[in-house]
């Protein structure tokens, strides 16, 4: 350990004890309840003979229920919107995040982005009732779509894929287009300036230079929104019902409906690990292009 290790250590100490007490001691608690079996009337079943228990595979018994057909089911569900979601976030961002940085007048720029941040004022379970509000058979979506003439009779949004994709992208949005907007904002001008003089049009000046500056930003706005929508249970239990549930949704009902706490502490581990797997592929991502996580 060297001399500076030694003089830092007093500082990092309160950090990884509140990393162990609040992050890792919770994480081998759920470990541990996710080998043991559900009691009859609920909680942890005793185990009797550990020996025999370990031997013979039972403590896996848990994950293994986890592969069966109806659970890959809505955990494909889970994966394929939270990529969705994540890809129409970036459609959405991106022009949004360009106009910003690059394109907005400098007096305007604090209200915009104020506009941004302002949703994060309200709770997000409010918003998302709002949303329900809006979707539902006599919301103000088809309220305005009647009464405008581009409808003849209310559609169905609530309860369906559409509503929750729809809430998730909503609630998502702003993580991705603040990572982006920071990217831009760096971006230095003089280089599209120079793209520019040497005959790149603007579709290739986007392509060549102001893309690959704002990788980085891009990155870190994939892992902000793809993560927090791959453990949603909120959006779905609201806006889509029993139709679609997501693996957050899963998780949550074993623990509270089904008093199952072994199965769903192994489907939270299941999805804990899978995201923490995520943030080091692209922890080792970054430090290979020897950038900053975020």
């Amino acid at each position: 350990m060297t001399r500076k290790t030694r003089r830092a250590l007093p500082f990092l100490l309160p950090t990884w004890l509140a990393l162990g007490l609040f992050f890792l001691v919770p994480l081998l608690l759920m470990l541990g309840i996710s080998f043991a079996q559900r009691g009859i009337y609920g909680g942890l079943q005793p185990i009797q003979h550990l020996g025999n228990y370990l031997r013979s595979g039972a403590f896996l018994a848990n994950y293994a229920r986890s592969f069966d057909g109806i659970f890959l089911k809505i955990a494909w569900r889970s994966l394929w919107m939270a990529v969705a979601t994540t890809g129409l976030c970036i459609v959405v961002s991106f022009p949004i995040a360009y106009y910003l940085a690059l394109l907005a007048p400098r007096r305007w720029k604090g209200l915009l982005l104020g506009l941004v941040v302002i949703p994060f004022w309200t709770s997000f379970l409010i918003r998302t009732y709002a949303w329900m509000f809006i979707l539902r058979t006599e919301g103000l979506l088809n309220l305005v779509l009647v009464g405008s003439g581009f409808l003849r009779h209310p559609v169905e949004l609530l309860y369906t894929q559409t509503a929750v994709m729809i809430g998730l992208v909503y609630g998502e949005l702003p993580f991705m287009i603040l990572p982006l907007y920071a990217s831009l904002e760096k971006l230095d001008r003089s280089l599209l300036e120079a793209g520019s003089d040497l005959g790149a049009n603007t579709f290739q000046t986007f392509k060549r230079v102001t893309f690959p500056l704002t990788l980085p930003g891009l990155a870190a706005g994939i892992v902000l929104v793809f993560i927090p929508s791959l453990g949603q249970f909120v959006v779905s239990d609201l806006l889509g019902g029993a139709r679609s549930m997501l693996f957050g949704n899963l998780i949550q009902n074993q623990f509270a409906v089904a008093r199952n706490q072994p199965f769903g502490a192994a489907l939270a581990f299941e999805l804990t690990a899978a995201v923490l797997l995520l943030l080091l592929g692209y922890a080792a991502l970054a430090r290979r292009r020897g950038e900053d996580l975020l």
